[in-house]
């Protein structure tokens, strides 16, 4: 079997590959960028690479610990059902069995849980407790902490005893989507890797290789990704055109009434009606919003929505570079104060009273 193929990031991957093979490689890692880039990934062929048979170095995807790390991969259908039957569980039901995702026991992965998805307490402690531990199989211990900046206070601290006392044979690796909304402490005591999302041509061959995509959807998904892998898995194309048709009718409402004040409340219901999150809805809210600050500044290429282009330049002709941006940064503090665990209707409120401002 044939080396399992990264794509993307190869600089990241080469510097991390002579960490390993120099037997150097930082107790903790920060890997930043947008969701679904791929940071998750990598880690997991980093600690394939590291516990590798015939290793340490790039994995050789054939041996035991190679197959059995790489398949925790979040982004299969099997864990996607757990994520989401678990955000149904009662808190005390959760307690009792945190969440963590490992095929081998050597490498584990923490990723956000519940209907709030954050780190919670339960999941810092049983890491804490794993951080004891030597390696039972492989070489070295990896522990992969899924969107870090999730984490509640208490998880946080936790995990900050844990990388002031790093066990000899484990690295730990932090993922984020903002890492500054991580304590100034846990980000000090990681060497940081910033990923970019990936290219088209890049995005093209990974969507080449999905069997699940059809052939006349993959250049359309591939745009609504914005170089995001992980996103353009999760696409439902049906889904997706629906929800972006209510957020299209809220954005024509707004500009109608001149302002956005009423939006919380709207997108509260839709997201009723719909069945939907509100962040999932709000992520769709901002993509619109930025595409229209492009054609504001005449930049047409990289439009997310370039399918209905047209239609966005009507409504960017209706209304003002300082208005959308407006409502672009009061949507970032909305999911700003959603993954600090604030209460839903508190966050839709301070959302409303920033757009009044």
């Amino acid at each position: 079997m044939p080396a399992p193929t990264l794509i993307g990031h190869q600089r990241i991957a080469d510097s991390l590959w002579r960490m390993v093979s120099e037997g150097r490689l930082p107790q903790t890692l920060l890997f930043a960028g947008q969701a679904g880039v791929g940071k998750t990934t990598l880690a997991r062929h980093l600690a394939a690479g590291i516990n590798c048979s015939i290793g340490p170095g790039k994995p050789c995807g054939d041996c035991s610990p190679c197959q059995r790390i790489l398949a925790a991969d979040l982004s299969k259908q099997e864990y996607r059902k757990i994520l989401a039957d678990r955000r149904k569980l009662p808190a005390a039901k959760r307690s009792e069995n945190p969440l963590i995702v490992a095929t081998h026991p050597d490498v584990l992965i923490f990723p956000p849980d519940g209907p709030m998805r954050i780190i919670g307490i339960d999941q810092a402690r049983l890491l804490r407790n794993q951080a004891r531990l030597s390696p039972s199989e492989g070489r070295r211990r990896i522990f992969v902490i899924k969107n870090a900046e999730r984490a509640n206070s208490e998880a946080a601290n936790a995990l900050l005893k844990t990388l002031e006392e790093p066990a000899p044979n484990l690295t730990i690796i932090l993922t984020s989507v903002n890492p500054y909304l991580l304590p100034a402490t846990i980000r000090s005591r990681s060497i940081p890797f910033y990923f970019d999302a990936l290219s088209p041509a890049e995005i093209e061959i990974f969507l080449n290789t999905r069997e699940d995509i059809s052939d006349s959807l993959r250049k359309q998904v591939g745009a609504w990704s914005r170089g995001s892998p992980g996103v353009a898995l999760s696409i439902d194309v049906a889904e997706f055109l629906a929800r972006r048709k209510a957020m299209l009718a809220l954005v024509r409402t707004a500009l109608a009434k001149g302002e956005f004040v009423q939006l919380a409340s709207e997108m509260d219901a839709i997201a009723r009606k719909q069945a939907e999150s509100i962040d999932v809805l709000a992520e769709m809210l901002s993509s619109l919003l930025r595409d229209l600050l492009r054609l504001h500044l005449k930049v047409k290429d990289g439009l997310t929505h370039r399918d209905i282009a047209t239609e966005l330049a009507q409504l960017a002709g209706q209304s003002t570079f300082a208005w959308t941006e407006r409502a672009v940064a009061a949507l970032d503090m909305l999911e700003q104060l959603q993954q600090t665990n604030i209460q839903k209707q508190i966050a839709l409120e301070a959302y409303a009273l920033s757009m009044r401002k």
